[in-house]
């Protein structure tokens, strides 16, 4: 059984920062790659930040780059997206997911999800 479970999500004043976790349990996630993705209520999941298990590359959406860094520890198993200099247009739930392989930009080349964790910005 694989599971994916977000932490971090929470209300923040505009400028203000936020660090997502995103712990992976049920395998062990040595060839994964793990993607964080929005989504706001009637719009579809938008790709954030993915990074490759094994030499780290990653991959980061032009809205958020300079301002959001993903990064991983292998030995906890766990993927954080820093978000700095937020906006209120960054307001969604925030989902990580996990594929085997290099990381995709495309949400449904990823086989599992976590349920999310809500990042409200306000002005």
């Amino acid at each position: 059984q694989v599971q994916l479970v977000e932490s971090g999500g929470g209300s923040v004043q505009a400028g203000g920062s936020l660090r997502l976790s995103c712990a992976a349990s049920g395998r062990t996630f040595s060839n994964y790659a793990m993607g964080w993705f929005r989504q706001v209520s009637g719009k579809e999941r938008e790709f954030v930040a993915a990074i490759n298990w094994s030499d780290r590359s990653t991959a980061t959406a032009d809205s958020v780059k300079g301002r959001f860094t993903i990064s991983r520890d292998n030995a906890k198993n766990t993927v954080y997206l820093q978000m700095n200099y937020l906006k209120p247009e960054d307001t969604a739930v925030y989902h990580c997911a996990a594929r085997s392989g290099s990381y995709s930009l495309v949400s449904r080349a990823y086989d599992f999800w976590g349920q999310g964790t809500q990042v409200t910005v306000s002005s």
